[in-house]
């Protein structure tokens, strides 16, 4: 009975060991779509898009690295940050290369777990 008991609250642990992880992909699966779309959306010259797609990739980033800490998401991190404000100021192609720089951070950090 109390093997039965252990090996229940191992596989448990193990569950929820996972189960985090794969919280941890979600996120920065979501950062990276948003930032594709708000370097998208930068190319179109749409820069209130490129900023709110880029604000909503920084936030998924951010809850990525609290479950899971990564170079590549501070990295991706930054160049939201830079994303968001060269968008907000209406330099299209400037937010453009600064969302790309950031997708090929958080592609590298979804490929490192």
């Amino acid at each position: 009975m109390n093997e039965v008991r252990l090996f229940s609250a191992v596989a448990l642990g193990f569950s929820l060991l996972f189960s985090g992880l794969a919280f941890a992909e979600n996120h920065k699966a979501e950062a990276t779509q948003h930032a594709l779309a708000a370097e998208e959306s930068a190319k179109k010259g749409d820069t209130a898009a490129c900023a709110e797609h880029a604000s909503v990739a920084k936030s998924h980033a951010e809850a990525a690295k609290a479950e899971r800490a990564n170079p590549h998401l501070d990295a991706g991190i930054k160049n939201l940050d830079e994303t968001i404000i060269h968008a907000k100021a209406g330099h299209a192609p400037v937010a453009a290369e600064s969302a790309h720089a950031a997708v090929t951070h958080l592609t590298a950090a979804e490929k490192s777990f």
